[in-house]
């Protein structure tokens, strides 16, 4: 005999739009166990993939359960391989109009974890409508969504900031990471200088997000004169991303520095308001720290730290964060940067495996 779950369940591909919808609003309460939803043969995952097409209530529902289940290795692998499915996500979260988008962003979110969803990094699709992109390329797309719709800009139901995990797990493949730092021909920017305002952010998502995407793009030694230049800058023809700024705002607090420290700083951390608050999460901040201390593999990147009193602002953060992994992380980038550079080959940050360097954050 079938429980009342399994019962329940059979509804969601009834023919009567009542029916499915109060199937799928009582399911909401029970997708944290995935089980219910993979028998038989994962039916019930393909209702979900098609009442995603179904009117909003039921694709809200539809969504979140999808959502909750997506952690089960093999409703991930389903979803993520399903190239029908992911154009219908793509399809609805560049409509501006989308009520479900920010369900979408937390969705395609969790399908990132699978490898097969990094094939977004290639894929082309149709054009939106132009106030959302411009671009044919699907990853074009949703940056442009995450960045023209933060605080429901682009589209009143949602702010995509869910899409800051994607755009992270999609900068730990090498593609990934070039596309990032690639001048894009549809607007003439890398795509990674968009991002950086994101940094203090009052979305933590958005902040986490774009913290580790920052952190995975730092990871290519080669890009480091384009990330550190600033904007009135070119490096083999494109405009400096400008990256520091944007990494060491968080780090500052209120803190008044002695003159000579001050003078030398970045405009940006110069004449900070008194009420300035350092990134509350210190995961964010260990990421940050963890950015820096890439910046610092080359020699000319240490002597741009160097220059730019990023010391102090470590100093600071040691002092006023009551953390071991915030006190770690600043440990080994002191280390770094208040050693002597006597040769150059005793300089060189010793080298890590970039398979162990990358690692998974969320």
């Amino acid at each position: 005999m079938p429980t009342e779950l399994e019962e329940l369940v059979e509804f969601l591909h009834h023919g009567n739009t009542q029916i499915r919808q109060v199937a799928c609003e009582h399911l909401v309460g029970h997708s944290k166990d995935a089980a219910i939803f993979k028998r038989p043969q994962l039916v019930p995952v393909q209702d979900l993939k098609l009442l995603v097409r179904d009117y909003p209530p039921i694709a809200k529902n539809a969504l979140t359960i999808l959502i909750n289940i997506s952690h089960d290795a093999e409703v991930l692998e389903n979803l993520a391989a399903d190239d029908a499915f992911l154009e219908t996500l793509l399809k609805k979260i560049t409509n501006p109009k989308e009520e479900t988008a920010n369900e979408i962003a937390m969705l395609l979110s969790n399908l990132a974890k699978a490898d097969h969803l990094s094939r977004l990094i290639k894929l082309k699709r149709p054009l939106p409508p132009p106030s959302v992109s411009t671009s044919p390329y699907a990853l074009d797309q949703l940056l442009d969504c995450f960045v023209k719709g933060a605080d429901a800009t682009l589209n009143k139901h949602a702010n995509y900031d869910y899409l800051a995990y994607l755009l992270a797990d999609l900068s730990k493949h090498k593609a990934g990471r070039d596309h990032f730092l690639s001048k894009r021909p549809y607007d003439g920017v890398v795509p990674i200088s968009k991002l950086t305002v994101f940094t203090e952010h009052k979305s933590h998502v958005r902040r986490r997000g774009v913290a580790s995407t920052l952190k995975n793009v730092a990871f290519e030694v080669d890009e480091h004169r384009l990330l550190l230049a600033d904007e009135t800058e070119t490096v083999n023809g494109v405009p400096g991303v400008n990256i520091l700024p944007y990494i060491l705002l968080p780090l500052a607090g209120s803190e008044e520095y002695p003159d000579d420290e001050a003078a030398n700083m970045l405009p940006d951390l110069q004449l900070l308001p008194p009420d300035k608050m350092r990134e509350s999460d210190n995961e964010i901040l260990v990421t940050h720290l963890e950015t820096l201390l890439l910046l610092t593999t080359t020699r000319e990147g240490r002597e741009k730290l160097r220059q730019v009193q990023v010391y102090p602002l470590v100093r600071e953060t040691h002092a006023h964060v009551q953390d071991e992994g915030v006190s770690e992380a600043c440990d080994r980038l002191v280390q770094i940067l208040m050693r002597d550079e006597v040769e150059e080959e005793e300089s060189k940050v010793e080298e890590v495996d970039e398979d162990e360097r990358l690692e998974e954050i969320f």
